[in-house]
């Protein structure tokens, strides 16, 4: 056990030694230095063996002690600045240069120290700082220089830029690794009229050696041209003076036989053509005697006929329309016969009907009773019957009092007849119940007598 406490305290003593060391050890980059300030940090100005108050590092590590001393890293790489620059020449046109300054800060320990005293907390200022120093000097060079200076000239304008800034960058702990003067223009168009006239007179130049050579291309392709087409018409020429020779020839030729065959083919289609005519005159004829004159003859009978035919139908369908209208007539008076007879009948039984409506009217205002018996007296039959009915439909019905019960529902059955006379008689002299003459002659209201049909329901089947 006291072998691993010992080995377990010597590994932690270790862990905090390393990391003790990595708190208090700083390593200064091959682009960087490290400016220590603080207790004890001194170092000593090598030209003027004067203390800087601050140490400088560079390309190799330093012991830093926490909360006594602080380090603070400055870069030493390039940086760039871009220039932009509005000013006038000495010939008074205003100009607009651009360029660009590549600069770092110096690796001498006065370098470092100036750098570090001006731009340790502000290094992103540098590169303002830069572009003011740089504009005021191009400025003042610029006013001595004239457009075709800087235009033939750079080299001059950026030497002496260099030159009038190099106190001041040394001051500030900086060098100048490069500046470009990248674009010179003006407003004025000044640049562009510089080299107008000898454009102009290159591009002459260079249009009139291209309109000779033009010129000259062009004389010699007319003339090999004009040789070209001469050739040719020589060539078709001949060429055609042998084709017509040729073709001369061979149409005589092949003219030879077409000829002696026309001749002889015409000699033919003369014959052929007396014949036809003669031919056609003997047809002519033979239709004239064989075909003309019967059908002349038939078409006069055909004439004939359909008149004759034609007059027959007319006279025909005059006799079926005579028949025709004297059949209608006789008709028309037979049905106005009948009809009179009808009318005559109709009239008649109306007649009677209402002589014996008149009558019965008459009786029933004279004994009403006696009408009203007869009726009931004709109908009673029907009367009874349809009493009777409103038993047909009771399926099973109990009678109390025994044959009493029996011959009580029978006599109410028969009376019915006497209720409706009773009836009867009341509506009669509610309606008219003071009859009177006119002109000697009684008004009688005539009452159509129905039969009654008792009512056949749940109360009669209970009776």
């Amino acid at each position: 056990m006291p072998v691993v406490v010992i080995a377990a305290i010597c590994a932690v003593g270790l862990i905090a030694l390393i990391i003790i060391f990595k708190l208090v050890w700083r390593v200064a980059e091959p682009n960087e230095a490290l400016i220590i300030s603080g207790l004890g940090a001194r170092s000593k100005n090598i030209e003027t063996a004067d203390s800087l108050g601050f140490k400088i590092v560079s390309g190799k590590g330093t012991l830093v002690l926490p909360g006594f001393q602080s380090s603070r890293r400055l870069r030493l790489d390039s940086r760039a600045a871009n220039l932009e620059v509005s000013c006038v020449t000495q010939q008074g046109i205003p100009v607009h240069v651009r360029g660009v300054v590549i600069y770092k800060v110096g690796d001498d320990t006065v370098s470092i120290a100036n750098a570090a005293r001006r731009f340790l907390e502000q290094q992103k200022s540098m590169d303002g700082a830069i572009h003011e120093l740089f504009t005021g000097h191009l400025r003042s060079i610029i006013g001595n220089l004239t457009v075709e200076d800087l235009i033939l000239n750079r080299e001059r304008l950026t030497s002496e830029a260099r030159g009038s800034a190099a106190d001041e960058m040394s001051k500030l702990g900086l060098i100048v690794d490069s500046l470009q003067i990248q674009e010179i223009d003006d407003s004025t168009g000044y640049i562009t009229n510089l080299g107008r006239p000898h454009a102009a007179k290159i591009a002459s130049s260079a249009r009139i050696a291209e309109a000779e050579r033009n010129q000259e291309a062009t004389q010699r392709e007319q003339e090999a041209a004009a040789l070209n087409a001469a050739a040719i018409r020589d060539s078709a020429i001949k060429q055609r003076a042998a084709q017509a020779e040729v073709d001369a020839a061979t149409s005589r030729q092949e003219q030879a036989g077409p000829l002696a065959q026309a001749e002889a083919r015409q000699n033919v289609v003369i014959q052929e053509t007396r014949a036809a005519e003669l031919e056609a005159e003997r047809a002519e004829k033979q239709l004239l005697a064989s075909i003309r004159k019967p059908a002349d003859a038939k078409a006069y009978e055909t004439v004939t006929l359909a008149e004759a035919a034609r007059e027959a139908q007319i006279k025909r369908a005059q006799a079926e329309a005579e028949a025709i209208r004297v059949s209608g007539e006789a008709q028309a008076s037979a049905a106005r016969a009948k009809g009179l007879a009808e009318a005559e009948a109709i009239k008649a039984k109306g007649l009677a009907e209402a002589d014996a409506i008149k009558a019965r009217a008459e009786a029933l205002a004279q004994n009403q009773e006696a009408v009203i018996a007869q009726q009931l007296a004709e109908n009673w039959a029907e009367i009874v019957e349809a009493g009777s009915k409103a038993f047909g439909n009771v399926d099973h019905m109990v009678v109390l009092n025994g044959a009493e019960g029996i011959e009580d529902m029978l006599a109410k059955a028969l009376t019915l007849g006497g209720t409706g006379l009773g009836v009867a008689r009341h509506l009669l002299s509610t309606m008219s119940p003071n009859p009177s003459t006119e002109n000697g002659k009684a008004n009688a209201v005539v009452v159509p007598v129905q039969t009654p049909v008792p009512e056949s329901g749940p109360d009669s089947t209970k009776e």
